[in-house]
């Protein structure tokens, strides 16, 4: 039911990207710009928050401050690595996460970006990926899901072997946080609050953009210490 809606913000977010791209040109660190830029994407969902103002969404997180932010760790994180798993959320988002992972690819590093293998809501597809030509630039697969965020136990062997060695992974939104925050690894969740439940167990509140590193890997390093 939800197809001609995802073509349609797909279409919609797909308008907004000159203009966003040269906000990343245009900013002291574009790499901090464009993560802004995809979590304002984020907002687009026909779930917990159907009634979304993309408009404001992009002002708010463009001109906003981080209420939970680990970006001098991701920064740390990035300059010792060569690849990058980015795990996506939903259709129209799909086309802000794009920017994103120009600017990584930009900065050298090579990124293989996760779909869903069927959409539960608006959740982005290959379909999706190849409409916003994120094949052409990154590597796409299918993490053969097809629950509500990335319950990595029914994922296809593809996308376990790429997710357990990986040293560092990108997982947009909430339903990946919920599925993936026990993992000991490097995960940077990035995200907007969408509903309490969530904003408790960040410590944050409805509406606020987060980038925060898996709370598990932090504690698993410290305890190696």
């Amino acid at each position: 039911p939800y197809k001609e809606l995802k073509k349609l913000y797909n279409e919609k977010a797909l308008k907004y990207y000159p203009k966003l791209k040269k906000l990343v040109k245009n900013s002291s660190d574009p790499i901090l710009m464009s993560i802004k830029i995809a979590i304002a994407g984020n907002i687009i969902d026909f779930g917990p928050t159907s009634n979304f103002d993309l408009d404001k969404s992009i002002e708010e997180a463009v001109k906003g401050d981080f209420a939970i932010s680990d970006y001098d760790t991701f920064k740390d994180l990035l300059n010792q690595v060569d690849e990058i798993l980015y795990i996506g959320d939903n259709a129209g988002e799909i086309c802000f996460d794009k920017i994103l992972v120009e600017e990584l690819i930009a900065f050298g590093k090579k990124v293989t970006f996760v779909v869903r293998e069927e959409p539960i809501i608006n959740d982005a597809t290959m379909e999706d990926a190849i409409f916003c030509g994120m094949d052409k630039i990154a590597r796409v697969i299918s993490s053969g899901s097809k629950a509500p965020g990335t319950i990595v136990s029914h994922c296809n062997k593809e996308f376990q072997k790429i997710f357990f060695n990986s040293r560092f992974i990108i997982s947009k939104g909430q339903g990946n946080f919920e599925t993936l925050s026990d993992f000991e690894l490097p995960i940077f969740f990035l995200l907007k609050v969408k509903c309490p439940v969530i904003g408790r167990e960040l410590g944050a509140k409805t509406g606020d953009i987060i980038l925060r590193l898996n709370p598990n890997f932090c504690r698993m390093l410290n305890n190696k210490r």
